[in-house]
């Protein structure tokens, strides 16, 4: 009888030794000092199993995505759980990282809140990082992955300065996970995981995908797209949820050639609706019903400045197309790989006010007379965010002399040949403080002897005061190389994507000019853009693609 009970006993108490478990909180710190507002994290430690996760994901408080990791001992793998939002939770599990880990260990030892602690020493990424773990408890565990096989870690150091520190543990009998865990969850593969993970932590407003945009009579719109100038635009009517202050835009493109062999022109723009006319009008009707502007050389330019009643394009993003990616991949140079797409992507946070809780025409143009074309896709992501560059609360559309609607009659921006250049008059209803003027020119033909290739000042007047002047110029063009298949060589070594060009290169993005303006009083006001535009080589001419909008607050 007394050897049962004492058989008993024992076997009471190693289970109750094997179960312990441990609840352990860390704080961070940097350079010695504890960072404000933190979400500690919490690790719950026995033989068994180990969960990290922090408090509000403790409390049930934690906002949409979160992350708890377990890892399962004695095999070490690590179960990640992804809640990316209500009802939509994935898992995916890594049997192999912990494995993997190397440390150097030391003969250093500190206490750390009264246990005994050796340091380990390893490398991440050029990181160096310190482990110091513990021993006296008997179990293995830490505020991350790193450390597992050693000891209950209870601080990890990066780089001398950066710190993970616990600051308190304490024994519990129940950790409540069943409550937060409390159902089957789908597992996936661990890249997948991590691709659901990542774009559940901002908002994608898909736009379009892989569609072509090409010169043919053949290219009709549907109930999804509308298609205009022979292909060469396509557009989208697109709903923007409300952007708060703290959320950033961005635009991203992806470009490959179908066919069209080509650097081309192009841009994503949107087409604002506040004005009793917009360019989907000239769209629908004709460029020639939108209003002229003119400047005393003799020609007529359709829909490239505001007025009373009419707002041009605002460009999203200016982009040039490699010459063939993809389509001509096939075209071989020893030590060569091409790329298969040009990846375009530009923050847009500025245009918020635009934006915001508007459904308006989101479009894509690019210059080409091929019928193949180009394959383009587009997403608008908005990303919550500390970082507050932009906080202008008006956005003023003034001019965009891009010819977009070039293959259904309108004309290039040859205006700059004339001494007035691009004059723009204006009207703010209320003052303007800390005004910008976005600002972006790229300058086009001619062939070598014209403003594409060669440097020209660009000059920006406000109510007839030189404001600001510089001369927009892309010396880089050869790091684009490897995405220019089909660009052509020359007797000198070069590549015609080589060469440097006003303001683009071929396989990237322009960026534009931020102009401070000051503080602008309600009432009229002009903007003025002169170039000293070259003159015209035969059947080659020059031309400039600059647009404007302000930005302000009132």
């Amino acid at each position: 009888m007394f050897k049962s009970i004492l058989a008993s006993f024992f076997i009471f108490f190693s289970i109750f030794s094997f179960s312990q478990t441990y609840e352990i909180q860390y704080e961070n710190s940097y350079n010695g000092k504890v960072q404000p507002n933190q979400n500690p994290v919490i690790v719950w430690v026995n033989e068994n199993e180990n969960f990290i996760l922090n408090t509000k994901i403790k409390e049930q408080k934690s906002d949409y995505p979160f992350e708890i990791s377990k890892i399962e001992k004695p095999s070490n793998t690590i179960v990640s759980y992804a809640f990316l939002k209500q009802n939509e939770t994935i898992s995916t599990s890594d049997k192999e990282s912990i494995a993997k880990q190397e440390f150097e260990l030391t003969t250093q030892t500190k206490k750390i809140l009264g246990y005994n602690c050796k340091k380990a020493v390893t490398k991440i990424n050029s990181n160096t990082i310190e482990v110091w773990y513990t021993n006296d408890l008997k179990v293995k565990g830490g505020p991350s992955s790193l450390g597992q096989n050693l000891g209950l870690v209870l601080q990890v150091e990066r780089n001398g300065n950066s710190a993970t520190t616990a600051v308190s543990v304490k024994k519990i009998k129940q950790t409540g996970i069943d409550k937060i865990i409390n159902k089957t969850i789908p597992a996936t593969d661990l890249l997948s995981y991590r691709d659901l993970l990542w774009k559940s932590r901002f908002t994608t407003l898909k736009v379009f995908e892989n569609e072509m945009i090409n010169f043919s009579d053949q290219s009709k719109s549907d109930e999804n797209i509308k298609r205009f100038a022979n292909g060469t635009i396509i557009l989208k009517k697109i709903k923007f949820p409300k952007i708060s202050q703290g959320e950033n835009i961005f635009v991203e493109l992806k470009q490959q050639s179908n066919g069209d062999a080509y650097d081309r022109t192009g841009t994503v723009f949107f087409i604002p609706e506040e004005k009793s006319q917009t360019f989907f009008d000239g769209l629908e009707k004709g460029a020639k019903t939108l209003p002229l502007y003119e400047n005393g050389n003799g020609k007529q330019y359709y829909g490239v400045v505001s007025t009373q009643n009419y707002q041009p394009t605002v460009e999203l993003m200016r982009f040039f197309t490699a010459f063939g990616i993809n389509k001509f991949n096939h075209i071989e140079l020893k030590d060569k790989t091409w790329q298969t797409v040009s990846p375009f992507r530009q923050d847009v946070t500025e245009l918020k006010p635009s934006l915001s809780e508007k459904e308006i025409w989101i479009g894509t143009f690019i210059g080409n007379y091929d019928k193949g074309g180009h394959k383009v896709s587009l997403d608008v992501t908005i990303h919550n965010s500390e970082q507050i560059v932009h906080n202008n609360n008006k956005v003023i559309p003034l001019f965009n002399t891009t010819n977009i609607m070039e293959m259904a009659g309108q004309d290039y921006a040859t205006m700059f040949n004339n001494e007035k250049g691009l004059f723009v008059e204006f009207n703010l209803d209320k003052d303007l403080k800390n005004v910008q003027l976005k600002y972006i020119t790229t300058g086009h033909g001619g062939w070598e002897n014209g403003d594409e290739f060669i440097p020209k000042t660009n000059s920006i007047y406000l109510d007839g005061k030189l404001t600001f002047s510089f001369t927009p110029w892309r010396t880089d063009c050869g790091s684009y190389r490897l995405f220019n298949p089909a660009s052509g060589n020359f007797a000198d070594g070069l590549s015609s994507s080589d060469l440097s060009r006003s303001n683009w290169c071929p396989g990237t993005i322009t960026n534009p000019n931020f102009i401070s303006l000051g503080d602008l009083k309600a009432g009229k006001h002009t903007i003025q853009v002169k170039i000293p535009q070259g003159k015209p080589e035969g059947t080659s001419f020059s031309a400039w693609n600059v647009s404007g909008v302000l930005l302000g607050n009132e």
